[in-house]
């Protein structure tokens, strides 16, 4: 009788190298066994050929309940299987729900134990009017990070935090050991522009860009990591869209300070002058999408290692609200768990760029950062059997004909995808087979960051 629950057997990508002819072992659960050549026998087996074997994406950033009713814990993890995604961290900005206390964070997770398919982590922030009282209690109740905004999407459920305030936001952050993410847009900056843009009568397409120049980037990118030097806090730039943006990064890391950022996989595959000037209002999303030239420059920082991590910013507007005619009256923020890793493999396969990145930036970096790499991240020995199939099978994305988007729309529409994910499992467990979401609501756990929590090294691509 076999000692292995389950073996896979492919290409197999690990954080530093790929193996072509190997396999994954599991048993209760977790990863028994790594190698390369013959495998071992198991209760079931799945002999995959030419097809990527990597470990389950840990989704950096997730919505699930931006908009009542469109979404919700088992709808987007529905996505997130499909998509690979074996943990989502979801935000804590919730429409009628500011997740910023001790008591939000169990209610939360409760909801997400019920609810989800694959596992959730959960951020957690503050109300302005409260300071940074609630920080340790929300540590306590298990968030894995912190996050703020220096611009002010909606002064109830996504306010901006005053310059004085994020640096007392930061002294109590770095007390837990945790990380203080952060929205990087100069609020006062972004506001006179959007003034000269309506000025201007610009409603087009180009009123977004217009209206979030770069420089409205990078000043808050500047702010949040000197408030980390000064506070010794980690300080993360949650979403950067601008190659800049990872120079000023790496220079904070070089000076041994904790900055990491992040990049969402459409600042890495939409571009301005072709989908902006295409969908309009499907890609109106915060940071703006830039240039294709920007667009190359952030594949260069991926190959170059100056990025911490990939993740969607996933968020399931209503069509309704992304398809004003005026550009600035539609909602921010687009779906993407069902493709960002295929959206990620094409990309580097097209650049040259090797498949370890993936497994580090989609799924070891993120665990890192995130103090769940006890259970989660690149394929490894003791960690949970969370793993990815990718097969050699084009298929035109549609999100329309998905059984697991629940906007019914997607700005990636239309693109090939020469990998397509052909199934997920989860602590061992196929939650996806290439067809169906297997996994019912209840399925995924509540992660909490490993104790005792402390400082320690930055992540580092």
């Amino acid at each position: 009788m076999s000692d292995f629950d389950l073996v896979l057997t492919g290409h197999v990508v690990l954080c530093d190298r790929e193996v072509e002819n190997g396999f994954v072992a599991v048993r209760a659960g977790k990863i028994a066994l790594l190698g390369e050549g013959a495998a071992p026998s198991a209760r079931e087996r799945h002999d995959l050929g030419a097809a990527m074997i990597l470990p389950g994406a840990v989704d950096a950033q997730v919505h699930s309940l931006s908009q009542k009713g469109a979404e919700g814990f088992a709808a987007s993890t529905a996505a997130a299987a499909a998509g690979g995604v074996t943990t989502i961290v979801d935000m804590p900005y919730d429409e009628g729900n500011l997740v910023c206390s001790a008591e939000a964070v169990r209610i939360k997770a409760q909801e997400a134990e019920a609810e989800a398919r694959v596992d959730v982590a959960l951020y957690g922030t503050i109300d302005p009017t409260e300071g940074a009282a609630r920080i340790a209690e929300q540590a306590e109740a298990g968030v894995c990070a912190f996050k703020f905004s220096t611009f002010g999407t909606d002064p109830k459920r996504f306010p901006r935090i005053s310059p004085a305030l994020l640096m007392a936001c930061f002294k109590e952050v770095a007390k837990t050991g945790l990380a203080a993410g952060v929205h990087n847009e100069d609020d006062a900056f972004v506001r006179e522009a959007i003034a000269a843009v309506e000025a201007a009568g610009i409603t087009d397409w180009r009123a977004h860009g217009l209206s979030r120049p770069p420089m409205t980037e990078i000043l808050a990118a500047l702010q949040i990591y000197e408030t980390g030097a000064a506070t010794g806090c980690p300080a993360h730039v949650v979403h950067c869209s601008l190659g800049r943006g990872y120079e000023i990064a790496k220079h904070y890391r070089d000076e041994g300070h904790h900055a990491t950022v992040e990049c969402c996989i459409h600042y890495l595959t939409l571009d301005e002058e072709n989908d902006v000037a295409r969908l309009g209002g499907k890609a109106k999303i915060n940071p703006p999408i830039r240039p294709r030239e920007e667009v190359e420059r952030l594949w260069r920082h991926v190959a170059a290692g100056n990025v911490s991590m990939v993740s969607t910013d996933h968020v399931s507007w209503s069509e309704d609200r992304k398809t004003d005619p005026e550009m600035l009256k539609n909602a921010s923020g687009v779906p993407g768990l069902e493709v960002m890793i295929p959206l990620f493999v094409k990309g580097a396969l097209a650049r040259g760029i090797p498949l370890t990145w993936a497994a580090r930036l989609l799924a070891e970096n993120p665990a890192r950062h995130f103090r769940i790499d006890h259970a989660k991240g690149g394929l490894a020995v003791g960690r949970d059997a969370d793993l990815t199939v990718l097969e050699p099978v084009a298929k035109t994305y549609d999100a329309g004909a998905s059984t697991v988007s629940v906007a019914g729309w997607s700005p990636y529409d239309g693109m090939e995808l020469p990998w397509t994910t052909a199934g997920t499992w989860l602590r061992g467990a196929q939650v996806f087979d290439g067809t169906t979401v297997l996994a019912a609501p209840g399925n995924g756990a509540f992660l909490r960051p490993e104790r005792p929590l402390g400082l320690r090294k930055a992540v580092r691509a």
